[in-house]
């Protein structure tokens, strides 16, 4: 028996049908009868930057996940400019994603479980009145205790017209070009902002890779990552949420990463956390060994191949009973003991000789990997 759908949020669904309509139809239609003015253009990239890196710099990395803390102007700029992009409060977002990470892929507690579909993920969900996507605030006792958190959530909706049609409408004004400004700097860049942010949601848990772990639908896909201001390296996220870095590579789009930072150099930031370099080659390698095995399977290996992927297996796990026992040294050791240079020098030196191992562990894979797949190469 079909599961019966909940009632459909008409409010929601006009404003998106409208917004979305008007955008396909209307924008266009004044661009090729009227035209826009350079200024309207650039107000529209602006805005759409200053909305998207406020959800994905404040809303998501800061506030959802705490993976570093901000002086009171940024922290002010980045609630301002999140209500903009129509997303509810801090208060409330944030209380939906921790509820997303807790059950992800959890149809009946994720907000947007991926497994009721593509619609549903990135926008279905908002359309009806699902169980699921009533907030828990149990989950962000801790943003209570932040003044500009609370402010913006009881001004919520002050913000949200002062910013998508207050600002607008002034700007217009001043450039000479209302029409334009309402259109492209109110109408497209909130349709694209919605989208782009809702493709998190969607495609980066259907389209892409599992690099880090397969324990859920989340993906990295550095196409995603071009609409999303870095957010499409997904499955680094779900695996290390505490890191305030999605595009870990140094090559990898994460201009969330870049802003975070510029802001750390002029003191805006600190307290920026980062999940060390061991574990994430580790997982890299643990999901390595396993595609490994799996092919080994598939291609029904036995003898010396086998022989070889088991010594593999040892190895890693001999590597990380070893990082465990040089964590658990340094805790023994305690802060005091910290201080001593040489004893310092000795666990960062014995850390580092354990990544490294991973690191020629992980090439004698590619290694195994492409004898015994030569298309894989």
């Amino acid at each position: 028996m079909a599961e019966p759908k909940p009632p459909v949020a008409w409010s929601n669904a006009i404003f998106f049908a409208l917004t979305n309509l008007a955008a396909v139809t209307l924008v266009p239609l004044w661009g090729m009868t009227q035209g826009y003015s350079g200024s309207a253009w650039f107000v529209f990239a602006a805005l759409l930057v200053l909305g998207g890196m406020s959800i994905t710099v404040g809303y998501h990395r800061m506030w959802a996940h705490n993976t570093f803390k901000a002086r009171a102007p940024l922290r002010l700029v980045l609630a301002i400019f999140g209500a903009m992009a129509l997303q509810n409060s801090i208060f409330n977002w944030a209380a939906r994603h921790r509820v997303h990470h807790r059950y992800v892929d959890d149809v009946s507690r994720d907000p947007h479980s991926i497994k009721r579909g593509f619609w549903h993920a990135h926008i279905g969900w908002m359309l009806r009145y699902w169980p699921t996507t009533q907030a828990d605030y149990s989950r962000v006792k801790d943003l209570e205790r932040d003044p500009i958190v609370m402010w913006q959530h009881r001004n919520y909706w002050t913000l949200v017209w002062a910013t998508n049609l207050g600002l607008p409408l002034v700007l217009g004004l001043l450039l000479g070009d209302l029409i334009g400004m309402l259109l492209l700097a109110g109408l497209l860049r909130l349709v694209l902002s919605h989208h782009f942010t809702f493709f998190i949601n969607s495609l980066a848990h259907m389209w892409g890779t599992r690099p880090y772990s397969d324990q859920n639908t989340a993906v990295d896909n550095g196409m995603v990552a071009l609409l999303t201001w870095g957010e499409g390296y997904h499955n680094y996220h779900h695996a290390f949420q505490a890191d305030y870095r999605n595009g870990v590579q140094w090559w990898q789009y994460d201009p969330s990463k870049w802003f975070i930072n510029v802001c750390a150099w002029t003191g805006l930031v600190y307290d920026r956390r980062r999940t060390p370099a061991f574990k994430i080659r580790r997982a890299r390698l643990q999901m390595d060994l396993l595609r490994l095995s799996k092919l080994a399977e598939e291609r029904a290996v036995q003898g010396t191949w086998r022989e070889a992927i088991e010594r593999e297996y040892q190895r890693f796990r001999d590597t990380v009973n070893q990082w465990q026992e040089v964590q658990a040294r340094k805790v023994r050791a305690g802060k005091e003991a910290m201080n001593d240079r040489w004893l310092r020098t000795e666990l960062r030196t014995s850390l580092k000789e354990l990544e490294y191992r991973l690191k020629m562990q992980q090439r004698r894979l590619r290694v195994l990997t492409a004898a015994l797949n030569p298309a894989s190469v």
